[in-house]
C-alpha cells in the first residue's frame, strides 16, 4: 500500500510537466537564452578570429548594460499596450510577439557588421540586441508566473531553466562550430532564425487571464509606479543594517570569474583551438560540468548552510583560474583544457547556487521579485561594465598573468563574505 502511495505521489508531481503550458514555457526559454551570447562570448570570439585587439574586445562588454537595467523599463511592459497586438494576442503575447521579431531583425543586423571595418556598427547592434533580449527576458517571466499557479512554478522553473540551456547551447557551441565553415553574417542568420522556436511558443500559448475590467488596478503615473516598484523596494533594503557592504559583496563575490569569463573565447582561439575544439568542450561538456556544480551545490547549502557553501564556492572558483593559467603556460592540450573547463564550470555552478540562495535569502517577503532584480541587477554590473578592462589586461600581463590576477580579484569578495557574518542573512 505505501509503495502504491508513493507512486502515485510521483505520477501527481510528474503530471505537472505534462500541461502544454509547460511545453510553452521551455520553447520560451530557448528564445530567451539565445541572444545572451551572441553578445558576449560569441561575439568576442567571432571578434577575435576577425583580430580585433583584446582591449577593444573587452570594452565591448559595456553594451551588455541593459541586463543591469531592465528593471528601469520593466513597469512600461508590464502595465503597457500595444496597438493591435494586445488586442490580437493580449498584454503578454502582444509584447513578446513585437519584441521577438525586433530581436530578430537586431540579430541579423549584427552579423551584417563587419569587426574590423566599423565596430561601431557592431557596438550599437550588440546594445540594441541586448536591450531587445532583456525586454523579452522581463516578459517571458511575468508570462510565466502570470500562467502557473503556485504549486506549478517549480516545474516552470525547471522548464525555463532547461529550455535557456538549449539556447545556450545553440548560439554558444552551435555557432562557434559553425564559424569553421561559414560566414559569420550566415551563422548570425541562422540564430536570428531560431528567435521562430519562442514566436511558435507565443502562437500556440495561452494569454494568462486579466481581471475584470472593474477590477483592473486603477491606472498610476510612471511617477507613482517607478516609486512603488524601485524605490520603495530600495529604501527598505537600504534601511538594513550592513547594506553597503552586502551590495558590495554582491558586486564582488563573482567579480574575478566574470573577468576570466570574458576573455575565454578569445584565449581559446589565440592558444590554437579550433572552432569545433572550442564548442564541444568548453559549450557542451562545460554546460554538463555546470549542471553537475548545480547540483552538488544544492546539497551543499541545505547541509553546510548558505555561507559555507559561498566560502567553498568562492574559493575553488578562483582556484580553478589557475588551470587556465597552466593551460596557457602549456599550449593547445585538449585533456587540460577539458580539465580546467570542467572544474571550472563545476565550481561556478556551486558557487552561482549558493550565491542565488543568500539572495533569495536577503529578500523581503512584501517585495521579493523587485529587490531579487535589483539585487542581481547589481551583480550584471561586475559581469559588465566592471570586466570591460578584462582586454586589457590580458594584453598587458600576458594570458598567464591574466589569469593569475583574475584569482587575485576574487580575494576582496571573500574578505567581505567573512566580515557579513555578523549581519543576519534573512529577512523573511
Amino acid at each position: 500500500m505505501a509503495d502504491s502511495h508513493s507512486l502515485s505521489g510521483w505520477r501527481d508531481a510528474l503530471s505537472v510537466y505534462a500541461d502544454r503550458r509547460q511545453l510553452v514555457i521551455l520553447l520560451m526559454g530557448f528564445s530567451s537564452g539565445l541572444p545572451l551570447l551572441l553578445g558576449f562570448s560569441t561575439l568576442s570570439y567571432w571578434m577575435a578570429k576577425e583580430g580585433v585587439t583584446l582591449t577593444a574586445i573587452g570594452g565591448l562588454l559595456a553594451v551588455s548594460t541593459p541586463y543591469s537595467l531592465k528593471f528601469l523599463w520593466a513597469p512600461v511592459i508590464d502595465h503597457g499596450r500595444l496597438p493591435f497586438l494586445t488586442e490580437r494576442l493580449g498584454r503578454r503575447r502582444g509584447w513578446m510577439l513585437a519584441i521577438q521579431v525586433l530581436l530578430a531583425i537586431s540579430i541579423v543586423l549584427l552579423g551584417a557588421g563587419d569587426p574590423r571595418g566599423d565596430i561601431a556598427w557592431i557596438a550599437v547592434m550588440a546594445f540594441v540586441m541586448a536591450f531587445l533580449s532583456a525586454s523579452q527576458d522581463i516578459v517571458i517571466d511575468a508570462y510565466r508566473i502570470d500562467i502557473l499557479q503556485e504549486r506549478e512554478q517549480g516545474a516552470g522553473a525547471a522548464m525555463t531553466q532547461a529550455g535557456y540551456r538549449f539556447g545556450l547551447l545553440a548560439s554558444g557551441a552551435g555557432a562557434i562550430a559553425l564559424a569553421d565553415f561559414l560566414d559569420w553574417f550566415w551563422i548570425y542568420t541562422i540564430m536570428a532564425s531560431l528567435i521562430g522556436v519562442g514566436m511558435i511558443a507565443v502562437l500556440i500559448a495561452p494569454e494568462p487571464e486579466t481581471p475584470a475590467s472593474g477590477q483592473e488596478r486603477p491606472a498610476r503615473s510612471m511617477t507613482s509606479t517607478l516609486k512603488a516598484t524601485v524605490v520603495e523596494p530600495l529604501s527598505e533594503f537600504m534601511s538594513r543594517s550592513g547594506a553597503w557592504w552586502i551590495l558590495i559583496f554582491v558586486l564582488f563575490y563573482k567579480y574575478g570569474d566574470a573577468v576570466a569569463g570574458a576573455m575565454a573565447n578569445p584565449f581559446y582561439h589565440q592558444i590554437g583551438f579550433s572552432g569545433v575544439e572550442i564548442a564541444s568542450v568548453t559549450k557542451l561538456f562545460g554546460v554538463i560540468a555546470t549542471l553537475a556544480g548545480i547540483a552538488a551545490g544544492g546539497v551543499f547549502v541545505a547541509k553546510a548552510g548558505v555561507l559555507a557553501a559561498l566560502l567553498a564556492g568562492g574559493i575553488l572558483q578562483a582556484i580553478t583560474n589557475l588551470l587556465f593559467a597552466w593551460l596557457a603556460h602549456t599550449g593547445a592540450d585538449l585533456t587540460l583544457l577539458a580539465v580546467a573547463v570542467g572544474a571550472d564550470n563545476f565550481t561556478g555552478g556551486l558557487g552561482s547556487t549558493a550565491f542565488v540562495a543568500y539572495l533569495s535569502g536577503l529578500c523581503h517577503v512584501s517585495c521579493t521579485a523587485t529587490q531579487y532584480a535589483l539585487l542581481t541587477s547589481l551583480m550584471a554590473f561586475g559581469r559588465t561594465l566592471l570586466a570591460t578592462g578584462a582586454g586589457a589586461m590580458a594584453e598587458w600581463l600576458g594570458w598567464a598573468g591574466f589569469f593569475v590576477a583574475t584569482t587575485a580579484l576574487a580575494v576582496p569578495g571573500l574578505l567581505l563574505l567573512l566580515w557579513l557574518k555578523r549581519y543576519p542573512l534573512s529577512v523573511r
